[in-house]
């Protein structure tokens, strides 16, 4: 099949940092291309994924989440895939601007962000005439009455992370400054582990950098250590030299891929039953769901005694890069040939 991807246009693909969307379009688009399908990306100009790529803008946008050049972006994307046998667009604005044109190509949309209020009405319209995808049992249930095509949970290629043995002998956090993401209770949680917490973290909006100067930066010191938000590289480093990885969320998150990007590290997770963690999380064999900080604490000082090879086995496994694009082309052909179809790969 030709598979037409469209990436948002605020961060290059594969992400040179902070990015979860990207980086699951990235590896999308690569094992797409490994399972003999032909790829064409629309992402931005600074992009380096490698396949063939497409854009409107030659740099990622800097105002994130602003309609106009969202608009420009999707425009153009739609014109020039139009042709290929499936469009999967992980964009917000691109499928509302598809039915206005009148694409006939089959539409695929993965929703990243959660249902709301606001967005069910939106995605119950897009569905008449493009395939939603949820990511997780949980972001499924919270679409309610939007009907969902499939449930595809994310994937990584695991050969891309070198797991290590927890060595540094420190918790990580690793995310955005966010109440919701739960930067300030990871804090609180090492400390009463009586454990050292480093924490790469992205700070670029008005709001993130609130969080950081209110409740992250007062409470730096010898045993809090901000690095700021670290580079693929620095993360890899960082995820695989970490005891334990820290995500006390306290919001219904769609998935969490950080959560992987730890497991493929073969470091456990300590995160609040939010969510899809307790989907990812296999409690006391890849970490632990603790429900209090309290509790957090102690399931932070237990980790060491978790197999880091299982944590690693789940990412070989279930939560491949590979399960992901078979997942995808299964749903592709289902689309475009009717189930009879066999996977690619």
């Amino acid at each position: 099949m030709h598979v037409g991807l469209i990436a948002p246009p605020w961060v290059p693909v594969p992400p040179p940092a902070y990015g979860g969307t990207e980086e699951v379009v990235d590896e999308l688009a690569r094992g797409l291309a490994s399972a003999g399908h032909r790829v064409t990306l629309f992402a931005t100009g600074d992009s380096s994924c490698p396949v063939a790529r497409r854009w409107a803008f030659d740099t990622a946008v800097q105002q994130m989440n602003t309609t106009m050049p969202e608009c420009r972006h999707v425009q153009a994307a739609y014109d020039e895939l139009r042709h290929c046998d499936v469009i999967h667009d992980h964009t917000t604005v691109g499928p509302v601007w598809a039915r206005s044109q009148g694409i006939t190509t089959p539409i695929v949309v993965t929703v990243h962000n959660p249902f709301t209020a606001d967005s069910r009405p939106v995605y119950r319209r897009i569905s008449e005439y493009a395939s939603i995808v949820a990511i997780s049992r949980s972001h499924r249930a919270q679409a309610r009455d939007v009907p969902v095509r499939a449930v595809i949970r994310h994937g990584l290629d695991p050969t891309r992370f070198v797991p290590g043995d927890g060595s540094g002998g420190y918790a990580m956090y690793l995310g955005r400054f966010a109440p919701e993401k739960g930067a300030a209770e990871a804090i609180r949680i090492a400390r009463g582990a009586g454990w050292p917490l480093v924490i790469a973290a992205k700070m670029q909006t008005p709001e993130e950098r609130l969080y950081y100067v209110t409740l992250i930066e007062p409470e730096l010191g010898p045993d809090v250590h901000f690095v700021g938000e670290a580079t693929r590289a620095e993360r890899d480093r960082l995820l695989r030299n970490a005891t334990a990885l820290l995500d006390p969320i306290t919001w219904s998150e769609p998935f969490g891929l950080v959560m992987i990007e730890a497991l493929a590290s073969g470091t456990p997770v300590v995160a609040f039953p939010n969510g899809a963690a307790p989907e990812i999380i296999d409690d006391g064999v890849t970490g632990f769901l603790p429900r209090t900080e309290a509790e957090a604490s102690a399931a932070l000082r237990a980790t060491p005694t978790l197999d880091r090879g299982q944590c690693r086995a789940a990412v070989e496994g279930y939560y491949s890069a590979r399960r992901m694009v078979d997942d995808y082309v299964d749903l592709y052909s289902r689309l475009t040939h009717g189930p009879s179809v066999l996977r690619a790969g």
